[in-house]
């Protein structure tokens, strides 16, 4: 904050010094995007199986002259944007689906250019019943943070077994972060709720890049704490992309907000507990183990 202050005074003394210069100034050539290309693989696609494997699993890759980024919408939806153009996606819904996709490469000044395409995609996967039973009871189950216990937060390598090697909460450590009053409802109907109480935890860039500046929370290292959040209802699914998972819809998140991409593997579960994972949305380094582990909250 010293610094920011400091910059400020600088900023406001040239200002000042330089205000009644007349100056010219020029705008950079505007090269908009062009010969936008966009290459789809369904995994598993051949000429008996024109939808896939059943996986779900698509690649995208797009390139364009021009382009600075790219932006995938699927179904009016934004699935993300990338430098690099590329994108995988798995779609959930059992049986075979179309999906509407639009790729948006983006320029300087504004510009872009897309294209539109259409999918259709193969999805087969059941979850265990037991599973389902677990987290809905049939019906719906409340879910909390299991604070009390050594490792219910922790942090790791990716690519790691041990969801704790590089750190683990202490009992009650994370107290007044604005987490172990989260609540999580869980329903069969694939809802999930989650109440806030009207701060989260998570870690500094990704929610302020997903979730917005809003002038609220403490920045404690890598972390925001008591960041002002209202409750919200998504929607949750079970895959198997080699290891069983929940995928959350929206920015819908557990314990601590990462970003990425909204999905949890289940390392452990029974009707009372569950073990969970997720890779941090800044990608490379970070591997953060969210909830370890969750009770039932009675």
């Amino acid at each position: 904050m010293k610094n920011l202050k400091y910059l400020s005074i600088l900023f406001l003394a040239l200002f000042t010094l330089t205000g009644c210069e007349e100056d010219d100034y020029e705008l950079g050539p505007i090269n908009s995007p062009s010969n936008l290309q966009v290459s789809v693989d369904i995994v598993g696609a051949d000429d008996l199986n024109p939808y896939g494997d059943g996986s779900g699993v698509v690649n995208f890759a797009a390139t364009a002259n021009n382009a600075s980024s790219y932006e995938f919408i699927i179904n009016g939806e934004s699935a993300g944007i990338t430098s690099g153009g590329i994108l995988q996606r798995t779609f959930y819904t059992v049986g075979v689906n179309t999906y509407d996709i639009v790729v948006v490469a983006n320029g300087t000044a504004g510009s872009a250019s897309s294209i539109a395409l259409s999918i259709e995609v193969l999805a087969t996967y059941e979850p265990p019943a037991d599973l389902v039973a677990a987290l809905t009871g049939g019906g719906s189950k409340t879910w909390r943070v299991q604070s009390e216990v050594q490792n219910h937060f922790g942090l790791g390598p990716p690519g790691g077994l041990n969801p704790c090697e590089w750190y683990g909460a202490g009992p009650e450590e994370k107290t007044g972060t604005g987490t172990y009053d989260d609540r999580w409802i869980i329903s069969s109907d694939g809802s999930i709720t989650h109440v806030t109480n009207g701060t989260i935890f998570g870690r500094t860039a990704q929610v302020l890049a997903d979730l917005g500046d809003n002038g609220t929370g403490t920045t404690d290292g890598a972390d925001i704490l008591n960041y002002e959040y209202a409750d919200y209802t998504e929607s949750w699914v079970i895959t198997d992309p080699g290891q069983v998972s929940i995928n959350l819809t929206g920015n819908a998140f557990f314990t601590y907000y990462t970003g990425g991409s909204h999905v949890y593997e289940i390392w452990d579960y029974n009707e009372n507990e569950m073990y969970l994972r997720t890779i941090d949305g800044a990608g490379a380094v970070s591997y953060t183990h969210l909830t370890l582990p969750t009770i039932l909250l009675v």
